[in-house]
């Protein structure tokens, strides 16, 4: 068979293989656990292989490329275009096939251990600050409906915390103030986790050459999330 082009549907413990020939005729179409997968391939000649770039994608590339292929990601926005109807994983492979094999086409670049790591990172400081933005709104709208309300500023809310909670007049029950209690132990708890985050950011960028000099153009500050005195 001469193989023209290959991909690789990813799941998470399943995989479908689809081998087109140079006139775009389906050579091979196979499914595999990811072990078998890559005793096929380490098995096949040197080939052009696309790869969606989902979860999993970075590691199954470098393994194809450990192997000699020339591995491809593409982002799915641009393989919908060349799916056929009745979808499925198999269709879904086939139009990877073709869309690699497009010369304009843009790709991924697969990413080291510690590009994932970083990438790691930010995503779990990203979701932990809208967790925090959460939880604010949250003390925020509770009081609210016992007629206690704070200026809109976070930081204007945590100073006035200690009063909202020990204050033997404010109109709460002592259920909601055990709610309200709970959520401000939470907020202080995503702060510490946040602040973590914030110092191993800047940790990596104080050690990366490119970071520290994007960090000297005027107006470009560190990695750090606003602190609540700036929200």
């Amino acid at each position: 068979m001469q193989i023209h082009s290959v991909c690789i549907d990813l799941g998470k413990t399943t995989f479908h293989l689809v081998a087109l020939g140079a006139a775009g005729k389906v050579l091979v179409r196979k499914k595999f656990t990811r072990n078998q997968l890559l005793a096929y391939t380490a098995n096949m000649p040197a080939s052009l292989i696309g790869l969606e770039a989902c979860a999993g994608a970075h590691f199954l590339g470098r393994a194809l490329r450990k192997q000699g292929h020339d591995v491809r990601l593409i982002a799915g926005q641009f393989v919908k275009p060349f799916v056929k109807s009745n979808k499925n994983d198999f269709i879904d492979a086939e139009a990877i096939a073709e869309a690699v094999e497009r010369e304009n086409m843009r790709f991924v670049p697969i990413k080291t251990d510690d590009q994932l790591d970083l990438q790691g990172i930010h995503r779990v400081r990203d979701r932990l600050i809208s967790r925090r933005t959460a939880v604010i709104n949250q003390i925020r709208a509770f009081p609210l409906e016992r007629g206690m309300a704070f200026a809109q500023r976070p930081a204007k809310l945590k100073a006035a915390m200690a009063d909202v909670l020990e204050n033997a007049e404010a109109d709460l029950t002592p259920q909601m103030r055990n709610l309200i209690d709970m959520l401000w132990d939470e907020w202080k708890l995503v702060e510490q986790q946040i602040e973590k985050f914030n110092l191993e950011l800047e940790r990596i960028s104080a050690a990366d050459a490119g970071c520290t000099r994007i960090r000297q153009i005027p107006r470009i500050g560190g990695p750090a999330a606003p602190s609540l005195d700036q929200l």
